[in-house]
């Protein structure tokens, strides 16, 4: 039997994203589609890439039917989700989150980043964590609490976040790294990465053959990539944006301890975290000096990690790569609703990014 969704947002790059992916899931029917402003419009009118798939309408994001279904994605800005998510739940209806509104864990800590006071702090308690690769626990408690007939909540990990902590949590977890100094965290997204409404920033004009840091040791991502490594405190991350559709490519620079710093090679590191991520078909960990691209996970949900050791300056530098709409957005919120919902997580995703 079909489970039947919805996506709130769904015009948005990540919505599209979602819905070009539950449209194909095999085991997900897609019923509702929200947009306030495209209320009333055929989704191939404002996406022609749906004509002759889907004869899907955009409905408002109060759509009583949104009630009615087992799970309803949230693809919207911060705040939304906390208009949201509480009757939906309430209403028995499963959520799957890709705002930034229950990923941190503390309310303090997301009225200082997203400057508003956090409405309903009880939800932090119970929801999952969704990046299953690093809170695989999380997810298999949802799907316990899922099974026993309770609607749950999975705050999905943001884009930065899991290019970072894919490519840093192995060496963190397995003690590597020096319990002091800076974490440096240098990304670059491509301009889906900042939603679809336009600015001066991501006007053609601007991002056509430029590249450039913004919101430079302000950006909102910071709290959770240090909740997620457990590093507070000491994570410096500086954003780039490039003049690409899809893409996110991520540099951490690790100080390790002095033993490690001795002993570590880039071969030995590869097979620990290859160890580490076994039987995770996402993460795709290089051979020792080839390093992850952008286009080679476009249009997947993979994440490619590659390695680093400089042995001269104590450092270990891990990169990650993965497509900001799947891996980054949409589809690592249907590997964790295919989790909840007791499937293979790699059910009705794409493991293989486009060749060319």
């Amino acid at each position: 039997m079909a489970i039947k969704v919805g996506v709130v947002g769904a015009a948005g790059y990540a919505g599209a994203e979602l819905v070009r992916l539950l449209v194909a899931h095999p085991d997900f029917e897609l019923k509702v589609i929200t947009s306030n402003a495209d209320a009333g419009q055929a989704l191939s009118s404002v996406y022609p890439a749906f004509c002759g798939v889907s004869d899907l309408v955009f409905s408002t994001h109060d759509d009583p039917a949104l009630k009615e279904l087992d799970a309803v994605f949230l693809a919207v800005p911060h705040t939304a989700a906390l208009a949201a998510a509480p009757g939906l739940l309430e209403a028995g209806v499963t959520v799957i989150d890709l705002s930034a509104d229950y990923r941190l864990s503390d309310p303090a800590v997301y009225q200082q980043w997203y400057g508003v006071e956090h409405t309903s702090p009880e939800l932090l308690e119970t929801r999952a964590f969704g990046l299953p690769e690093l809170f695989g626990e999380d997810l298999a408690r949802a799907a316990a609490r899922h099974v026993a007939g309770e609607a749950v909540l999975v705050a999905c990990a943001g884009c930065y976040p899991t290019a970072t902590s894919l490519a840093a949590a192995p060496a963190v977890r397995m003690g590597w790294v020096s319990p002091t100094g800076p974490v440096v965290v240098d990304a670059i997204s491509g301009v889906t990465g900042a939603g679809k409404s336009c600015n001066a920033r991501t006007h053609f004009c601007s991002a056509d053959e430029n590249v450039e840091a913004y919101n430079v040791c302000r950006h909102r991502h910071t709290p959770e990539i240090e909740q997620i490594l457990g590093l507070a405190g000491r994570v410096v991350f500086t954003p780039h944006l490039a003049p690409l559709k899809r893409g996110l490519h991520s540099t951490v620079t690790l100080p390790l301890t002095p033993e490690a710093a001795h002993d570590l090679t880039a071969e030995a590191a590869v097979e620990a975290y290859r160890s580490f991520y076994e039987g995770r078909d996402f993460v795709r960990v290089l051979d020792a000096g080839a390093t992850p691209k952008t286009s080679s996970v476009a249009g997947s949900n993979a994440c490619q990690v590659g390695l680093a050791v400089n042995p001269q300056a104590g450092v270990l530098v891990a990169m990650g790569a993965i497509d900001n709409l799947c891996k980054g957005a949409a589809g690592q919120a249907i590997q964790c609703a295919n989790v909840v919902f007791g499937m293979d997580e790699r059910r009705g995703l794409p493991g293989i990014a486009l060749p060319v």
